[in-house]
């Protein structure tokens, strides 16, 4: 047994996994002992400026002094500290880097869009069985990119990265309480661009199921669930019918911000970014049943994906 502590930084939130690693079966297990999340929006006007923000990195360095203490606590043996889309597109991400070094004692590692894509993929892939006798196209859909790969229990065939993300839309175009319509064409046009994009390195075609993870789909789901709270429990492997899952998605996307805040399930730091991260998962699943002949009829949620691949990469 290995305890080992993963964070995940991304362009909307930071997150901490502090897990075991059991692999006396012959495959890694993960038993949580600790599962954080803090929305802390390090890509705030990166998209804009090409910079980390000094107030966005001050709330980072905050949130990572805190994992820190907590993986001190509770006697990780190696601690792996991941960033992913706002800080790959940021001039001065030294000032990152040099600030998470000195607070954590690690190097973080400012990954690849193919590699967070990789890691994405193995830690949905270790705990939902849709991957039996599947090709599976697994969506993670940040606050900066979005991946997609596409893989059997084999192991990953296809992956592309590319830059749209419920923050980055946001910023980009969404500015008005709710969106207007023509915001919300120019939004559509981003992402359909994306998807041609996308598609020339993955054959989207080929898929036989869609998982979707990350702090958007989830809540997306909990909102097609109608949960009286975020449940990680109803949500983690729910698959439900595009239709439910479009229908809630554009649900959030045409709400006022006040609507969307009084949701039960609605984390805070999720209020004002949900309407583009429901855009971006409704066109995706709209396009993947026009791509798949209709073969595709319903999309399943996992509260598992890259903090799990990071931990399980240091089994």
């Amino acid at each position: 047994m290995t305890r080992v502590a993963a964070i995940d930084c991304g362009t909307n939130s930071i997150r901490l996994l502090i897990a075991d690693i059991d692999r006396s079966s012959g495959s890694a297990a993960l038993t949580d002992v600790v599962r954080e999340m803090r929305v802390i929006r390090l890509g705030q006007g990166v998209d804009a400026t090409g910079e980390l923000a000094p107030e966005a990195l001050e709330r980072t360095f905050a949130a990572a002094a805190d994992y820190a203490r907590l993986i001190g606590e509770h006697g990780a043996e190696r601690t792996r500290f991941v960033a992913t889309s706002a800080t790959r597109d940021a001039r001065n991400r030294d000032v990152f880097v040099d600030g998470i070094r000195d607070l954590l004692g690690v190097e973080p590692e400012v990954i690849s869009g193919d590699e967070e894509a990789a890691l994405s993929f193995a830690g949905a892939s270790s705990v939902l069985p849709i991957l039996d006798g599947h090709e599976v196209l697994v969506v993670d859909l940040g606050g900066g990119s979005t991946e997609f790969v596409l893989g059997t229990a084999a192991g990953v065939t296809a992956a592309k990265s590319v830059d749209i993300g419920c923050v980055r839309l946001t910023e980009r175009h969404l500015r008005d309480d709710p969106p207007t319509a023509e915001q919300v064409a120019a939004a559509e046009a981003d992402v359909d661009a994306a998807l041609a994009r996308a598609g020339r390195d993955v054959p989207l075609e080929r898929a036989t199921a869609v998982v979707g993870v990350a702090g958007s789909v989830t809540t997306i789901t909990a909102h097609a669930l109608r949960l009286p709270e975020y449940s990680p429990q109803a949500i983690h492997g729910a698959e439900l019918p595009i239709e439910v899952v479009t229908a809630a998605a554009g649900d959030l996307l045409e709400m006022t911000r006040a609507r969307r805040a009084d949701l039960p399930y609605m984390h805070p730091g999720r209020v004002d970014v949900i309407g583009a991260g429901g855009l971006v998962w409704r066109r995706i699943l709209e396009r993947m049943g026009t791509l798949t002949g209709g073969r595709i009829t319903s999309a399943t949620a996992s509260e598992h994906d890259i903090l799990d691949g990071i931990a399980l990469g240091m089994g």
